[in-house]
């Protein structure tokens, strides 16, 4: 039976700009199928948290042009349960935003919170390490963060040391540093200590110890919330709060506001087929290639002298190459990107820069 006091928050927000020109400002890469599997990465997400929290305490925080996107998407989702920002803010408002809100709901409730555009392949794992996660949370004062062994010197990720182990739980450690995305002889260094972990960005505590890491750590956030207080749970009443205060908050995220601050903080070390999916790379690295190495995403390729690409292009398009290795080629009708997998963390810098010369058509 599922603890009734078990919720999920799905962070659904972001805009996914290093999966451009495929995920744009109106159509993320979250709500995008990338795997072919006839569900998007927020679908995924909701289909492999249901196993461990009720559908009903299950809530999406989302900017508020997404909402069609949402209802579409997770039709089961009761539209009480979609949280709707009113502007961006990262995601420490985000989080205490439904810290609150659940707190309002219930005072025993503990929560997962769970970026929407993860890819995990061990999905019995995972329930494992999150049930896991639950009962540590719900019997220890703490704020959980759940850590993968590295497996490469990655710099876009976020690195976790840990300390020692926490008697009586062997997967779990307390915390000793945070540390964000590295350069690569750093990422070396941290990959041949054993010391460090990736940061997930999935996190497990109960909403008391959230609400008083805020208090403790962000207490200007924590005060602008607390102004709410008996008018979280009534859908109207906080719908009109929110709207008024949310887009005074800081923009930080959770791990700059409490995570690198708090003395409580705890990591699981997990090991369930975990991917953030942010970038073609990634997308490249979990997906099946052809014999010459190349992934193709719903499209044809005939291919000369190529390898190590991904092809990605909509419509009925027919794309032939000679002599390209390790290339992004990503059409996405009104933009067509090629650009070296190397070179890939520059893709931002490249939506900018079309922002600024052709408008935000193309964002």
């Amino acid at each position: 039976m599922i603890n009734p006091h078990r919720y999920c928050v799905i962070m659904c927000g972001g805009i996914g700009s290093r999966f451009w020109p495929y995920s744009r400002s109106n159509r993320p890469k979250q709500f995008i199928d990338f795997l072919g599997t006839g569900r998007s990465l927020l679908q995924m997400t909701y289909d492999r948290i249901v196993p461990l929290v009720s559908p009903s305490n299950i809530l999406v925080v989302t900017n508020a042009e997404y909402a069609p996107l949402i209802k579409e998407q997770l039709p089961d989702l009761n539209e009480d349960h979609i949280l709707l920002e009113p502007a961006r803010r990262n995601t420490a408002p985000c989080i205490a935003w439904a810290a609150w809100h659940i707190a309002a709901i219930d005072p025993e409730a503990s929560m997962i919170v769970t970026p929407s555009d993860h890819l995990i392949t061990r999905e019995k794992i995972f329930i494992e390490s999150i049930e896991n996660g639950f009962e540590f949370v719900e019997n220890h004062d703490a704020l959980l963060t759940l850590g993968i062994t590295p497996t490469r010197p990655e710099t876009g990720y976020g690195y976790i040391q840990i300390s020692e182990p926490v008697e009586g739980c062997p997967s779990i450690n307390k915390v000793k540093t945070f540390t964000e995305k590295p350069n690569l002889e750093l990422a070396k260094v941290f990959l041949s200590s054993g010391e460090f972990l990736w940061n997930s960005g999935i996190f497990l505590w109960t909403a008391k110890a959230i609400k008083e890491a805020f208090h403790s750590h962000v207490s200007d956030m924590a005060r602008s919330f607390d102004k709410g207080v008996g008018l979280f749970g009534i859908p109207e009443k906080e719908t009109e709060f929110i709207s008024q205060n949310f887009p005074g908050c800081m923009s930080i995220s959770i791990d700059f506001a409490v995570m690198e601050k708090a003395s409580n903080v705890f990591v699981e070390r997990v090991d369930f087929g975990w991917n953030d999916l942010g970038t073609w790379s990634a997308l490249y690295d979990n997906s099946p290639r052809n014999r010459d190495g190349n992934v193709t995403q719903n499209c044809r390729v005939l291919s000369y002298n190529s390898s190590g690409n991904i092809f990605a292009v909509k419509d009925d398009k027919l794309i032939v190459v000679d002599g390209l290795k390790d290339y992004i080629v990503a059409d996405a009708g009104d933009v067509l990107l090629i650009c070296p997998k190397s070179e890939e963390q520059r893709i931002k810098q490249m939506v900018h820069d079309a922002n600024t010369h052709f408008g935000d058509k193309y964002l």
